[in-house]
């Protein structure tokens, strides 16, 4: 697999490709080179045919993500910190640069593959950001998160205010809460939200979980499990209706892949299909 500077990327088990935020001195705080470089590692593996389930999670002991990097942010070569511009100029150039790190966020969402994020210690600011775009959210006992972004004077601007909503099933008072406030708040009342699905003891097990529930979706048909994935986000924002007209399009197509009589097949044998490349 190509090299990046920021992210590490392995294969822990056949079909699944671990990423790890790699720039764990920082808390792997983000700054400007490491936004490219996320958008590039995730349209790639999302078109990588040995990659079927891909884990997302941040290298050493100390952080998934701590956010931003604000000293880089700050620093007076920042595009939030441009000047010199009209009014009208200054808000295109950093619309544009919005535009572009909600891309990189996004990266997440639109891969075809299943995206499971690991977190565990800080996951503040765009920690919250990227685990909302991805599938699936699990972390280790200790992690502590944070929407941070009103304490750094924003509106959170590259996901949270717009996935955070629809992953915990609407905009409820815990939701205003901890984007009001940016409190910090526990894995134990992550879960109990439904931001997250799991909590595990410490990264150790949070890795070997993820590795697990990664093996058990890339043993199915890939097929299978891209279609789910694109037909479960694209249920957002549609009826009901709607969204079992595109269901009924996307199966005109899909149904007509081996890999239903494989998997039927394997089934009344008892036995493990295997699946071609997709």
């Amino acid at each position: 697999m190509s090299a990046f500077k920021f992210f590490k990327i392995s294969l822990p088990a056949p079909f699944v490709a671990h990423v790890e935020i790699n720039r764990p001195e920082k808390l792997n705080a983000f700054f400007d080179p490491m936004w490219g470089e996320l958008q590039a590692v995730f349209e790639s593996l999302s078109v990588n045919p040995d990659v079927r389930c891909i884990l997302f999670s941040g290298a050493g002991s100390r952080a998934f993500t701590a956010g931003l990097d604000v000293t880089q942010a700050a620093s007076p070569t920042s595009p939030l910190r441009a000047t010199g511009l009209d009014p009208a100029r200054q808000a295109f150039f950093l619309r544009r640069h919005i535009l572009d790190l909600q891309a990189a966020v996004s990266s997440l969402e639109s891969c075809q593959k299943p995206v499971i994020t690991l977190m565990h210690g800080f996951a503040y600011g765009l920690g919250i950001d990227l685990s909302s775009a991805a599938d699936i959210r699990l972390c280790s006992a200790d992690t502590k998160f944070c929407v941070k972004e009103v304490d750094i004077g924003l509106a959170a601007d590259v996901g949270t205010l717009s996935r955070l909503p629809k992953v915990l099933g609407g905009v409820t008072s815990w939701c205003k809460d901890i984007c009001l406030t940016a409190r910090q708040f526990s894995a134990e009342e992550a879960l109990k939200h439904g931001l997250v699905s799991q909590v595990l003891l410490n990264k150790e097990e949070l890795v070997k979980k993820g590795i697990e529930i990664a093996n058990t979706i890339a043993s199915k048909s890939p097929v299978a499990v891209q279609g789910t994935k694109n037909i479960l986000n694209e249920a957002w924002g549609r009826s009901v209706a709607e969204n079992l007209n595109y269901t009924a399009v996307w199966n005109a197509g899909m149904l007509q892949t081996s890999d239903v009589a494989r998997a039927m097949t394997g089934g009344m044998k008892k036995q493990q299909p295997r699946f071609e490349k997709l």
